[in-house]
């Protein structure tokens, strides 16, 4: 069975461009949507994203929006529990396809990292 995780320094939930995700409203609540725009940067990508070590500069303080944790998924788009990590598994794989390409270094440590 693979098992989601987060891949170190590959950040392409970071790329929040709202022209890829136009449901938003659908699932975050207007304060939330509201952050969500403010943190959206030049190339659609994250403010908070370092872009020279890959990785979050907020990680510890996050917004809701950016957590993948059972609860946060369950309120957010109605997912229960037992199907977070399959939801979780291919949320990632479509961002990091999206992001970096189908046959891209980031997708295949995802990819390994989960057991696919």
């Amino acid at each position: 069975m693979s098992t989601w995780q987060c891949v170190k320094q590959c950040g392409a939930c970071c790329n929040l461009d709202p022209a890829e995700r136009p449901d938003l409203d659908e699932y975050l609540s207007p304060p939330e949507l509201e952050l969500y725009l403010s943190m959206v940067g030049e190339g659609g990508w994250c403010v908070n994203f370092d872009h020279t070590t890959r990785e979050c500069r907020i990680y510890s303080d996050r917004p809701r929006f950016c957590r993948v944790e059972s609860e946060v998924f369950q309120d957010m788009y109605g997912v229960e529990p037992e199907e977070v990590n399959d939801f979780a598994i291919d949320c990632c794989r479509q961002q990091i396809e999206g992001v970096y390409g189908d046959r891209s270094l980031e997708i295949l440590r995802f990819n390994q990292a989960v057991g696919l």
